[in-house]
């Protein structure tokens, strides 16, 4: 009697969700620290760009000697806009910050700028209204230096670095982007904020 073999077919395991679980987690956990190094480098930008306000707004108030000498701050007497206004030398509105350098209320909305974007920024609260401030503040200063020029209003050379950019426009982007991104939610009270009834009645508080 022949005895003819007959194939055999060995069923093998196979795990086909595993692979397909595993990779998913992969990507779904690359995604999680994306977007945390993400929030955590905005968080730190934010507070740096802060610093860099409340900073400005303490050594003009108090003259810690640095950019202001001491006995020069504004407790003491000083004004905070007389001696950057008053040297503007170039652009369309040299005449009118002459006539605004050292007056009571510039001397008021300078401050309480640099105060209020500085406060929002280390916070992280009302990030849109300190973009809205900030870049007025910045177009503002960006006139009064006016990297345009070539030449100063006594014929020197202004001696600009660029003809357009300049720090207080970097200064103006980075507050409108951190605003954008919601960066007062990392290391700041951007969601405790966001909770309040009339900030949720009223975006434009975010």
């Amino acid at each position: 009697m022949a005895v003819h073999n007959q194939p055999q077919h060995h069923t093998r395991f196979h795990f086909p969700t595993l692979h397909r679980t595993g990779t998913a987690q992969a990507a779904t956990d690359t995604t999680t620290a994306a977007t945390s190094a993400r929030a955590y480098a905005f968080a730190s930008l934010r507070l740096l760009t802060g610093f860099v306000f409340l900073w400005a707004f303490l050594d003009k108030t108090f003259g810690f000697g640095y950019a202001t000498p001491s006995g020069k701050g504004w407790i003491d007497g000083g004004s905070p806009t007389k001696g950057f206004l008053s040297s503007v030398a170039a652009g369309p509105m040299e005449s009118t910050f002459h006539d605004w350098a050292g007056a009571g209320w510039a001397n008021w909305l300078f401050m309480l700028g640099l105060l209020g974007i500085g406060v929002a920024l280390v916070s992280g609260v009302a990030l849109r209204l300190a973009a809205v401030a900030g870049t007025a503040m910045m177009a503002l200063m960006w006139i009064a230096e006016w990297p345009p020029a070539k030449h100063l209003s006594d014929g020197t050379l202004s001696m600009s670095p660029n003809p357009f950019v300049d720090y207080h426009l970097i200064y103006a982007v980075v507050i409108v982007a951190l605003a954008a991104a919601g960066a007062g939610a990392t290391w700041g009270l951007g969601k405790v904020w966001a909770k309040l009834p009339i900030v949720r009645d009223h975006n434009w508080l975010r």
